[in-house]
């Protein structure tokens, strides 16, 4: 009898270690993606064939033209993934193979507005993306509440962005053979009789907050980093002509130029912070910023062209590879630091055709650091301690990639010595 016991003990656990095997290890994959128009017509739906219920998955749309989505898993294959022929309101989708899983971000082409949910099919395994049309009052709505995802952050031992660089990288060395890094230049937006953005109800104006946010960044500069030459394109409120905060940023010999700005939008619950390279607007949203900072000239005597052809832009793009390079880094320091730091919503680091940009023979950013347009964010960025924080992330992006190219050019030297 107890001999039968301890069989029926043993028959009992070895089923459930298979079925706790089988749970485990259970290969899961993605075999296709798939995208179809809803038989209503109202929308599309993206399908996700696969073979195995996944762990979870998550949405979200943080801005009108992207929607991202991510699988998670720790066991999902997508080697032979079979992607979809992008529909017509579909610019680019880019897949995002990582630790946690498998992720994409579908790009949407120009005024195609959709709200979009995610659920499981009926058969339980697939993950259905429904995309149903909308207007863009509505998904403003939903973009104001979202939030990117950063891929990166699913990377094993990559907690922080590596924003280090070598000290063979071509762009660091075109940076030593211009004397090195060791003036910034600093733009408050806008001035004068331009008042930029103007939230009334609170009577705040873009430029007071942009001068107030400049002056801060620069007093950091010159406590902490000392070797470091600060320059203005204004220090009051006064009007300066975007060509001429170019000429300045010139005729100093600039290592770095920064254009402070706020953010507006049609709508109010709009926020975050976004951060802009000279190069071809790739988003509606970059492009309506771009116009809008462009108008300035409009102000100035005689006007002029409020936008940059994609020749220009492709020809800048491809003269001045380095600098470009070495703003993107910077810009994405500077997001890290908005996230980290300042605890702000960052609405990513994209390009756009910023007439105030234009033919910096060094690297440059323009700085969109809130909406005027959302009461909170706007009583928060003309706080002292808002302004003071905000300041702060800037200046930190500033000293850290000051901090890499010294470390680059220390090791340059320390070759050259030992050769």
């Amino acid at each position: 009898m107890e001999r039968m016991s301890i069989l029926a003990i043993l028959l009992v656990t070895g089923i459930l270690l298979l079925f706790v095997k089988t749970d485990t290890y259970a290969q899961q994959n993605l075999d296709r993606i798939s995208i179809s128009e809803r038989s209503d017509g109202k929308g599309f739906v993206i399908r996700n064939h696969l073979t195995a219920t996944p762990d979870s998955f998550k949405i979200t749309q943080p801005s009108s033209d992207l929607i991202q989505f991510m699988i998670y898993s720790s066991n999902l294959d997508v080697s032979d993934l079979t992607k979809p022929d992008l529909p017509g309101f579909v610019r680019n989708i880019e897949y995002q193979n990582n630790d946690a899983g498998f992720g994409y971000d579908i790009f949407l082409e120009e005024g195609s507005y959709f709200s979009t949910t995610a659920y499981h099919d009926r058969n339980g395994v697939h993950i259905l993306i429904g995309l149903e049309h909308a207007t863009r009052e509505v998904v403003d709505q939903i973009t104001a509440n979202s939030d990117f995802v950063y891929w990166y952050d699913y990377q094993e031992n990559n907690v922080e962005f590596d924003f280090r660089f070598s000290a063979d990288d071509d762009a660091f060395i075109q940076m030593r053979n211009n004397n090195g890094f060791n003036v910034i230049v600093i733009d408050p937006g806008h001035g004068g009789h331009d008042p930029g953005a103007v939230n009334r109800s609170l009577g705040i104006r873009e430029k007071d907050i942009a001068l107030t946010v400049a002056l801060k960044v620069g007093e950091y500069i010159n406590q902490y980093m000392p070797d470091v030459e600060v320059v203005y394109t204004r220090k009051d409120d006064r009007f300066v002509e975007l060509s001429r905060r170019g000429k300045i940023a010139s005729e100093v010999n600039g290592d770095l130029f920064i254009s402070i700005h706020v953010n507006s939008a049609r709508n109010s619950q709009a926020h975050g912070a976004e951060i802009y390279f000279l190069g071809l607007a790739r988003s509606a949203s970059a492009l309506e910023v771009m116009k809008r900072e462009n108008s300035v000239i409009d102000l100035e005597n005689g006007g002029g062209p409020t936008q940059l052809s994609e020749e220009e832009l492709l020809i800048f793009e491809l003269a001045n590879a380095g600098n470009i390079a070495i703003s993107e880094r910077i810009a994405m320091m500077m997001e890290d630091q908005f996230r980290s730091r300042a605890q702000r919503r960052s609405r990513g680091v994209k390009q756009a055709g910023f007439m105030v940009l234009w033919n910096l023979p060094m690297p440059a950013l323009l700085v969109e650091i809130g909406f005027i347009t959302n009461p909170n964010e706007a009583r928060y960025m003309s706080s002292e301690n808002g302004q003071t924080i905000l300041a702060s992330a800037i200046f930190r992006a500033i000293r850290d990639f000051k901090q890499e190219y010294d470390r680059s050019l220390r090791q340059t030297n320390n070759r050259v010595s030992n050769d």
